[in-house]
């Protein structure tokens, strides 16, 4: 049975062991940090998907005031090819739409051909946009 639910603070170590597995983190990003923002902000949440009470997948959302962003999408290894990453980007946009957002947006490694692939059956267009950042740490 599959459950989708916002994560808790006490979720912190299981949902940063998926990001791990996935391979979603990187050394210059503190995902603790990132986890603990994204349950503090009022703008933002972490949706968990569970199955017969396991945590499979993960997803990192939020609202910055124009348009909505998706982090962290995750589905442990051995769950994928099962519908389970569908389900949480349709709870994120559920959640965004909750939220009076009027789009949704995400950013991928441009090496990443197989979340290109992924976004892309779900109806997402890779956009003409540069990303452009500086870090402030």
């Amino acid at each position: 049975m599959n459950r989708t639910r916002q994560a808790g603070l006490d979720d912190c170590d299981a949902v940063l062991s998926l990001w791990e597995v996935c391979d979603l983190t990187r050394p210059w990003n503190d995902a603790t940090a990132d986890f603990r923002r994204a349950l503090d902000g009022a703008t933002s949440d972490i949706l968990c998907l569970e199955q017969d009470g396991n945590l499979v997948a993960t997803v990192m959302v939020g609202d910055d005031g124009h348009r909505g962003w998706v982090y962290y999408l995750g589905v442990l290894p051995d769950r994928r090819g099962h519908g389970l990453g569908r389900a949480l980007m349709e709870a994120a946009e559920l959640w965004l739409r909750d939220r009076n957002a009027p789009k949704i947006q995400l950013m991928v490694r441009d090496d990443n051909k197989h979340a290109i692939e992924f976004y892309k059956a779900l109806g997402y267009e890779v956009q003409p946009v540069v990303t452009i950042g500086r870090r402030l740490d």
